[in-house]
């Protein structure tokens, strides 16, 4: 079915800048017009005696050959050895692994296994070509994967910075530290052009503005890749850059891997903005998008991987795809997928059984349903990029020229580089009363567990993919907020002190509170709100605290997106918008403080790259809007020249907006604000928990709160067994989780069993007009009594049992017609430890 928009909406969305010479609506279709797209002058051209070599190589090459090179499987599911007898084109490392399964993993290990690699795939006897394997890494803002690396601020922050030059120099520094460990590609940058910020892939975006994204596409390709058309080009110390993910990855409505719903002319000139310098500054890959555009999966369009991107815009590298994202094409699956080549993909990135995979493409290959033409000009293109990237003549990783170097890995140009960037990213909401710049001869008073909590500060895709649960032996160079605070007021002949609860024993000067989001990556991020923290005011509790004393107050906030947080500036003299700074903490200090003289060292300069909330439901807040109404506009970023006063903001939350429950349904003994928990009983109705005990109606259950890490944090019930009842969870909004379910995620519930059932017990989910039902009486049965144990149940199982999961009202509920006694103190989606269970079938 075909969305319509009229012309005055295309229009706004353009900010009126482009001429649609149509009249009547819009008709939102997935088939692109390359001729409508501008040509770009692709570069490097080709080169005739390239072509002659790669030409040859080709023909000397197998079908299983040629079907190897188009598979890059991840290290976590392909071993050294396997690439002896399958020519992979590419293996990577996803987000989570490493090499021995060690995501501490030391930059010697890495190199180490990419020698192996690198071994294995030029070992062989049959007189066919040798062809190197090259390997894949989310550097997306720096080495992020290793150990010791910089880690610089993420593309939200260094939007605001409005800097390309540094964004050359930041390209320069991750390709450096990059090979240092032996790897040969960067999966960055990030082109989206985010337009709803709900997505949890917000601060991979350098901006809602189209221009800010293209003004940056060329100086990073350049850092990475070195200059095209200069000697400097993929000289040792540079790797292959990627541009992602194409395209229309920002326009998916808050949704990770979602549908793009705009007319072609949105999507060109806004989504596509960065892609023609980019594919000028002679980018050598480009990664298709998980998304949709206008309801088909963008790895399966061939008039937008073909026609506009090979065709139109002349791209001569080579398009890889997105973890399994193959298998979301109507007819495909992961191991099965011959319409993702037809349409112009070259390389798959596979997660899982690349085998089956292989099994299966090369059997496409030689049935010609993937067309023979196409096959070889995915082969053709791999070799092209491996010939530009000296992959044939650099040979192993450990004897090229800075492998093996790793003191540049965290090097002092790279702490200084990365310092500057967080200088220029820090973003001055407010300065009442010329709060700052502080002075740093004066007693002050760090607070808030941010504060000294780098992998908080980093935020998602360092060390791990979603940045959590690393040690602060993850970050050995880092500088965390609290240490260059200390730093720096220490200099200056002050006093700091560091406290997480804001207690302090001689009234401060001033106090600096740090705060914000905790570390996620992609969906894991997506939010129904721009709310920050709706079920926890503890922080805004410490501001307002901390104020009422009569202390200046100064609040950096870390987010990965604009938020919310009117409470927060109301508590705050000075607020300031740090975004996700990364490993050089020291940086927000600099700019905090005066120097010795009084006077600013160094001044704020960031200017804001995404449109900032007035409130929570402003979802779709861009400049381009005809009815853009923000808190801060677009540009927005006070200096300490400016003298501007922020008023008392409305912290009113907007009666029957969904809440943000962030995953968690059910924890501390309480359910997220506004959702209800109840005691049911079928036709005899239910009864609305308020507190820590009640019953149901008729009270075959009831519940009381009951100690397990802290007092009453946890929840025990039981049922009577006089008749059926059960214990529901609903959530205020209709929640969707077929994100979080396609991803292999868990409904992850912390139980004890005290008392063994006597009948079947079932978890469900319901949805309007269907409750889906997975039996969990084995489980409870099997559960040691008295002991809290983590039960475990894909949500596939949910989808599989019939529920819709974009319409999920009520995401857990237990039943049981028999006695039962249970205590539960989470439940929450996650990914289950270890291996992804199979569903219960008793």
């Amino acid at each position: 079915m075909k969305t319509k928009l009229s012309v005055a909406s295309v229009l706004a969305l353009l900010g009126g800048t482009t001429a649609i010479a149509q009249t009547g609506p819009v008709s939102l279709s997935p088939v692109a017009h390359a001729e409508t797209w501008a040509k770009v002058a692709a570069k490097p051209a080709l080169d005739p005696k390239l072509e002659t070599r790669i030409g040859a190589i080709l023909a000397a090459m197998s079908i299983e050959d040629k079907v190897g090179q188009i598979i890059q499987a991840d290290i976590a599911t392909v071993k050294p050895e396997d690439l002896k007898t399958y020519k992979l084109g590419s293996v990577l490392n996803g987000g989570n692994s490493a090499p021995n399964n060690d995501e501490l993993a030391p930059p010697a290990a890495w190199l180490k296994l990419a020698d192996a690699f690198y071994d294995a795939s030029m070992a062989r006897t049959d007189g066919r070509p040798k062809i190197p394997t090259i390997w894949g890494t989310d550097a997306v803002h720096g080495n992020n994967n290793i150990v010791g690396a910089t880690l610089f601020p993420h593309n939200i922050g260094l939007g605001a910075a409005r800097d390309p030059a540094l964004m050359e120099k930041i390209g320069r520094i991750t390709a450096l530290e990059t090979a240092a460990a032996g790897l040969d590609w960067s999966f960055a940058p990030t082109l989206a052009v985010v337009q709803d910020d709900r997505w949890g892939r917000t601060y991979e975006s350098y901006s809602e503005e189209p221009g800010v994204v293209a003004s940056y596409a060329g100086p990073v390709v350049t850092g990475i890749q070195g200059k095209v058309g200069s000697p400097d080009f993929m000289t040792p110390g540079h790797v292959i850059a990627t541009t992602k993910h194409f395209v229309g990855d920002g326009g998916t409505g808050g949704r990770d891997q979602g549908d793009t719903k705009v007319s072609e002319v949105v999507l060109r000139d806004v989504h596509a903005a960065g892609y023609p310098p980019a594919i000028e500054a002679g980018t050598l890959t480009v990664m298709a998008s998980f998304s949709s555009w206008n309801g088909e999966k963008m790895h399966g369009n061939k008039t937008l991987l073909t026609d506009v991107l090979k065709g139109r815009m002349g791209f001569n590298g080579f398009v890889v795809g997105d973890w399994n994202a193959h298998g979301q094409i109507a007819g495909c699956s992961n191991e099965s997928c011959a319409a993702a080549v037809n349409a112009g993909l070259d390389m798959f990135m596979m997660s899982g059984d690349w085998k089956a995979l292989y099994r299966n493409t090369l059997a496409q290959a030689k049935s010609g349903e993937i067309v023979p033409a196409r096959l070889d000009d995915a082969v053709r293109r791999i070799l092209r990029v491996k010939m530009l990237a000296g992959s044939f003549t650099a040979g192993k990783p450990s004897t090229r020229r800075y492998a093996g170097q790793f003191g540049l890995i965290g090097s002092a140009e790279g702490h200084a580089i990365g310092r500057q960037a967080v200088q220029e990213s820090l973003v001055l909401l407010k300065n009442n009363g010329g709060v700052l710049p502080l002075k740093p001869k004066a007693n002050i008073l760090v607070a808030g567990s941010a504060a000294d909590d780098v992998a908080q500060q980093a935020g998602g895709w360092s060390i791990t993919w979603q940045g959590t649960d690393v040690p602060k032996r993850g970050f050995p160079n880092a500088t965390s907020i609290w240490t260059g605070i200390d730093q720096a007021v220490r200099a200056g002949g002050g006093t700091a002190t560091y406290s997480p609860t804001g207690a302090y024993t001689a009234k401060p000067d001033a106090a600096i509170v740090v705060f914000g989001e905790t570390p996620y990556a992609e969906f894991m991020g997506d939010r129904p709100t721009l709310e920050y923290s709706p079920g926890d005011k503890s922080d805004v509790a410490l501001l307002r605290k901390l104020k009422a004393a009569g202390i200046p107050v100064v609040a950096v906030f870390l987010s990965g997106r604009p938020m919310w947080v009117n409470a927060e500036l109301n508590a705050s003299d000075a607020f300031v918008a740090a975004f996700l700074p990364g490993s050089e903490g020291a940086g927000v200090a600099d700019v905090l403080f005066a120097g010795k003289d009084g006077k600013p060292v160094h001044d704020f300069r960031g200017k804001l790259s995404f449109s900032w909330p007035k409130r929570p439901d402003q979802y779709v807040l861009n400049a381009r809007d005809s009815n853009y109404d923000p808190l801060f506009k677009f540009g927005y970023g006070l200096t300490y020249a400016d003298r501007a006063v922020v008023g008392k903001l409305d912290e009113t939350r907007p009666a029957g907006m969904a809440v943000d429950a962030g995953g968690v349904f059910f924890t501390k003994g309480r359910v997220p604000d506004a959702w209800s928990l109840s005691l049911g009983e079928g036709s005899s109705g239910s009864t609305r928990i308020v507190g820590n005990s009640g019953r149901s109606p008729g009270g075959a259950l009831t519940i009381a709160g009951i100690d397990r890490n802290a007092q009453e944090d946890a929840r025990r019930f039981s049922w009577t067994g006089t008749h059926e009842a059960d214990v529901r969870i609903e959530a205020n909004a209709p929640l969707d989780i077929a994100r979080e379910a396609n991803g292999e995620l868990s409904m992850i519930v912390q139980f004890r069993t005290d008392a063994s059932p006597v009948s079947a017990v079932a978890l469900s989910m319901a949805g309007p007009g269907k409750t889906a039902t997975v039996p969990i009486t084995g489980i409870l049965h099997a559960a040691p009594i008295g002991e809290w144990k983590s039960l475990a149940i894909p949500l596939k199982c949910f989808v599989a049992a019939g529920i819709d999961p974009h319409k999920v009202t009520e995401p857990l509920i237990i039943s049981t017609a028999g006695k039962l006694t249970l205590s539960i103190s989470d439940v929450r989606l996650a990914h289950a430890d270890g291996p992804v269970a199979a569903c219960p079938t008793r």
